[in-house]
């Protein structure tokens, strides 16, 4: 059984594959591709890759990208998990909200449940989180997380920062 996270106020549902228009929509629109894809539209294709992949992931490590719904209203607010970049071992938390729905406090609330999830669950020593080095509302959130910065680079020609939490259980 896939799991599901909760929160106070948020639902977090693993994808599937009948979310492909709604997640396809959320990562073309332009306040989330500007830092998630580096301003480009991804085709509809490799959004259905991605969650062919989710759920593949969840099958086999638990663990994968969860759809934010936000409880009072069953509103689809964006998406927080974890996945691999840059070719590292674990995954990272990576997270990114619909652009009516920043400000409320949903990305941290969403990614304190997958941090929770990781260590207790997953059993997790570490997770990293890495964002472009402008995206500073994205830095905001990992520091609320209790991350800290452990380090700036280039990566594929953009500056990143890398924010780190160790098992707080």
């Amino acid at each position: 059984m896939k799991p599901t996270l909760e929160t106070k106020r948020l639902k977090l549902i693993p994808f599937e594959l009948n979310d492909l228009e709604m997640l396809h929509e959320t990562f073309t629109d332009s306040f989330v591709r500007r830092y998630l894809w580096d301003n480009e539209i991804i085709g509809i294709e490799q959004t259905r890759e991605i969650l062919t992949t989710n759920e593949e992931l969840f099958e086999s490590n638990h663990w994968g990208l969860w759809k934010i719904i936000v409880k009072e209203n069953n509103t689809f607010a964006g998406f927080a998990g974890l996945w691999v970049f840059f070719g590292e071992d674990q995954p990272q938390l990576l997270y990114g909200l619909r652009p009516e729905m920043t400000g409320k406090g949903y990305a941290t609330e969403a990614s304190s449940s997958v941090i929770d999830y990781a260590f207790n669950r997953l059993e997790f020593n570490y997770l990293i989180a890495a964002c472009d080095a402008p995206h500073y509302t994205s830095r905001k959130v990992c520091e609320r997380l209790q991350m800290k910065l452990v380090e700036e680079r280039e990566v594929n020609g953009k500056m990143t920062t890398f924010y780190r939490i160790d098992d707080h259980g």
